[in-house]
Formats: structure tokens, C-alpha cells, sequence
């Protein structure tokens, strides 16, 4: 992902109101973000954390969608698997993130979910090599291909929240 400014990531968002953006509170590294191991920019808002922001390079520039965490946080009773990483091995809690879908459908309350790791860690969760084995022998074309997954799901979840 390129480097992308406070006010492109303010003014990125479809599904959030003018006064929504200006109060968000960017994550606390921002300033010190690898941006080229990033897919995508996601974080919890640390003033506000049942919502959280995910803001996905595009052909136009960046999308940002404003999400909410559930009040109860993710369920211990069992595990579900992250929608947009898909990471089987990590122990991260997965939430259901809802987001009000773009435009009038939003503003009349209609919204979207879906399971994403609570910590927004999807990034960095498709780049650990799996060890090699017969069914994968080459562990490095496995995380181009968990890359791309990642890409185009969260590609799909845009586009849904987005009404496309």
C-alpha cells in the first residue's frame, strides 16, 4: 500500500459523516507504519473502541469504511475464522464488525458484518510462512497467494458496504 495523508484517509470514507471523520483518532503508529507490508489500513479507534476503521487502496485512491465492534467483545466459547485473512493458525480474537452500508440504504439504517480479527492484524497474519510440506512445497508462493486472497476479499467486502 502507499503512503497515504491524515486528510486522504479523512475524506476516504462512504459510510461515515463529516463530523464521524474529523473525530477519529488515527492509530498511535502512524507515523512509523510499514506501508509496504500493508494491504490495507485498519485499526481500532483508541478513544472509541468498539469502532474501528479500515481504509483499502483502490484505482480511484482509498475507500475507508467505519466499522463497530460488538459490546460484548468476541465470544471464548469457540473459534471462528477471520473473513478477510483466513488465518487458521492465529490465536487472535475475531469479531463481527458491522458496517452502515454507503449512502441513503446507510442512512436508513442498513448496515453490514463481517468476521474480521479483532485487532485488524489480517496484514500481518497472510505473511508468516507456513512451514513446507508435500501439499505446499514452496512456503513463499503460499503468502503471494494468502496476499492476493486478503486483497480481493476485502476488495468484496468494499464493494458490498459500497452497494456495487
Amino acid at each position: 500500500m502507499q503512503k497515504i495523508t491524515p486528510q486522504q484517509i479523512r475524506s476516504s470514507f462512504i459510510n461515515a459523516s463529516r463530523s464521524e471523520t474529523a473525530k477519529l483518532n488515527l492509530p498511535k503508529n502512524f507515523d512509523t507504519l510499514d506501508w509496504e507490508k500493508l494491504d490495507f489500513l485498519a485499526w481500532r479507534d483508541e478513544k472509541m473502541p468498539l469502532r474501528g476503521y479500515l481504509v483499502v487502496p483502490g484505482m480511484k485512491g482509498p475507500t475507508g469504511i467505519m466499522l463497530r465492534a460488538p459490546e460484548g467483545g468476541a465470544k471464548k466459547n469457540r473459534s471462528v475464522l477471520c473473513e478477510l485473512c483466513r488465518d487458521v493458525f492465529s490465536k487472535d480474537d475475531v469479531l463481527l464488525w458491522v458496517a452502515k452500508r454507503a449512502g441513503q440504504s446507510g442512512r436508513n439504517g442498513n448496515t453490514l458484518g463481517t468476521l474480521i480479527c479483532a485487532e485488524f492484524l489480517c496484514c500481518r497474519n497472510v505473511r508468516v510462512e507456513p512451514p513446507a510440506n508435500e501439499i505446499n512445497p514452496d512456503p513463499a508462493a503460499v503468502v503471494l497467494r494468502q496476499i492476493d486472497g486478503l486483497a480481493a476479499r476485502t476488495a468484496q467486502f468494499v464493494e458490498r458496504v459500497q452497494g456495487t
